[in-house]
């Protein structure tokens, strides 16, 4: 943090349960020099990692299917997602993470995902960045059924889609999950699939 137009006056803890939330009040420099007094709530759950896994010679991507409660509370009918594979960094590096994510909820074991980028989803009021992996896969690579861990209360269901039925269910809402939708868009930009 090394912004001569920001001055930290205080951060308040608001929450520290699941995760942790504070408010934050500071100062803030305008463009024609003023400053101004500004106040933000933050909402801290740690850095994340996600991937789609693709497989190029059937020309499938492998996602996963589960209950998230925020969506369901801003209108989503049943509250499933349909994601790429992901999860919180924790103690992790990105790469650990990501290879550890994909054996536990889509029961391949892989060792070689690609970075391609890292992104803010939601810069105004997450502090989390992700980072984002592409990675091959096929039948070979499957040592489990995946579901993710009981003792995380994850039930997660592995989809295997054709890629370009993957595409239509953004254009159909059935995908609105940021994450997916750039990465399944980073494929057909970089034409993998």
């Amino acid at each position: 943090m090394n912004n001569p137009r920001v001055k930290i006056k205080n951060v308040k803890n608001l929450s520290n349960d699941w995760y942790k939330l504070d408010k934050v009040n500071f100062d803030y420099q305008l463009e024609n020099g003023t400053w101004q007094n500004q106040n933000r709530e933050c909402y801290d759950r740690g850095n994340g990692a996600c991937i789609l896994l693709y497989n190029v010679k059937e020309k499938t991507v492998v996602l996963t299917r589960q209950f998230r409660m925020p969506s369901y509370l801003n209108g989503n009918k049943d509250g499933m997602m349909i994601e790429v594979c992901a999860g919180l960094l924790d103690e992790d590096d990105p790469l650990t993470c990501i290879i550890k994510e994909v054996e536990e909820e889509t029961g391949y074991k892989i060792s070689n995902p690609k970075k391609v980028f890292e992104l803010y989803s939601t810069p105004g009021a997450v502090t989390e960045k992700i980072h984002y992996f592409i990675g091959a896969y096929d039948a070979t690579m499957k040592i489990s059924d995946g579901g993710g861990l009981e003792h995380e209360a994850e039930e997660i269901e592995v989809l295997e889609l054709p890629f370009e039925k993957a595409l239509k269910m953004i254009e159909s809402g059935e995908i609105n999950d940021t994450k997916t939708v750039v990465l399944l868009q980073y494929i057909r930009m970089k034409e993998i699939l």
